[in-house]
């Protein structure tokens, strides 16, 4: 099953040391896995899942996908790149109103032509069914693409992803002890954990809940740890799993979702002064707060390889642009 995907970005992607920071913080060796340059519409990790959703939706024969997010949603402007490269109808789902102006992923997703439906209140696919009806009663054959990209077939991307990765730190000679990464959705979260015990490796993960809202009446730890049992059963993973292993790293998350805060400025501008790679004010730049945060009070063991996991999201730096100024 982890074969059932459909290329869409450039992979492996770059795994590089962040050699300026981590003279800053010499307690620690720092890398950077680099999805950021998967390509694809400006790159980003969705590419990862979208493979796999692309692959079965041709594969069953279906004309158009239907997806939802917030309207800088990364999700979703992959989505509508990897539907124009494979002639697919893209309908989008997205969280406001229409705004006069277009900008940042809300402009892209335009360009690449999807069909964008404004959802007011609902940004996480509340209204996912009612639009597909409609488009069914217009004779289309629609596939429904989570919302995050974020259920078992999506997260075999990042399984995947794994697997890419050990092959990088055997050929560098590397051991990483542990990864930070951005957790919305979940599937990203989920595919990590998979990932690192279906290959093997001694990885401590740290999901850092960009998010505070769940999905409905689960929290994202439920979520995550429903697709662990999911991903168990299909991939014949030798573990049992608990909360324990789906739990986020909270309080990062405390003013909600897109409010950039002095946190992530700081975070921003940091990575970009020191190495040139530019990070996102909603996912990545929190994210990467949280590491720097654990750096900073040495909360990880001392000369451990830390691995920050660049998940994308550059065109949102236009939408947030007035943050910066």
């Amino acid at each position: 099953m982890l074969n059932r995907k459909f290329t869409l970005g450039f992979f492996p992607t770059p795994l590089e040391a962040m050699e300026n920071l981590s003279k800053k913080y010499p307690d620690y060796n720092l890398f950077i896995k680099r999805d950021d340059n998967s390509g694809l519409a400006s790159g980003g990790n969705k590419v990862r899942k979208l493979q796999y959703f692309i692959y079965d939706a041709l594969d069953k024969g279906y004309d158009t996908i239907l997806t939802a997010g917030a309207q800088q949603s990364n999700h979703c402007r992959q989505t509508a790149a990897a539907c124009a490269k494979v002639g697919l109808q893209c309908n989008l789902l997205l969280g406001g109103e229409k705004p006069i102006n277009y900008n940042g992923n809300l402009l892209l997703s335009h360009l690449l032509g999807a069909n964008i439906h404004f959802t007011g209140d609902n940004r996480k696919g509340e209204n996912l069914e009612s639009i597909k009806v409609e488009l069914e009663s217009q004779n289309k054959k629609v596939y429904v693409v989570p919302y995050g990209g974020s259920n078992l077939i999506g997260a075999y991307g990042f399984v995947d992803a794994v697997k890419e990765l050990k092959e990088q730190l055997s050929t560098m000679n590397l051991k990483m002890d542990y990864i930070f990464f951005a957790s919305s959705s979940g599937g990203t979260q989920a595919g990590l954990k998979l990932g690192v015990d279906l290959y093997g490796l001694d990885i401590k993960l740290m999901p850092i809940s960009i998010d505070k809202l769940g999905y409905g009446d689960i929290t994202l730890d439920e979520a995550v740890l429903e697709l662990l049992f999911e991903g168990q059963k299909a991939l014949s993973i030798q573990k049992s799993y608990s909360i324990n292993d789906a739990t986020l790293i909270r309080g990062y998350d405390s003013q909600g979702y897109g409010v950039v805060t002095s946190n992530e400025k700081h975070a921003i501008k940091e990575l970009a002064h020191s190495e040139g790679v530019l990070l996102d004010p909603v996912y990545t730049g929190r994210a990467f707060y949280g590491m720097l945060d654990h750096l900073k009070n040495k909360e990880l063991r001392k000369n451990s390889n830390v691995l920050f996991w660049h998940t994308g999201g550059l065109p949102a730096n236009f939408y947030y642009s007035k943050e910066f100024m």
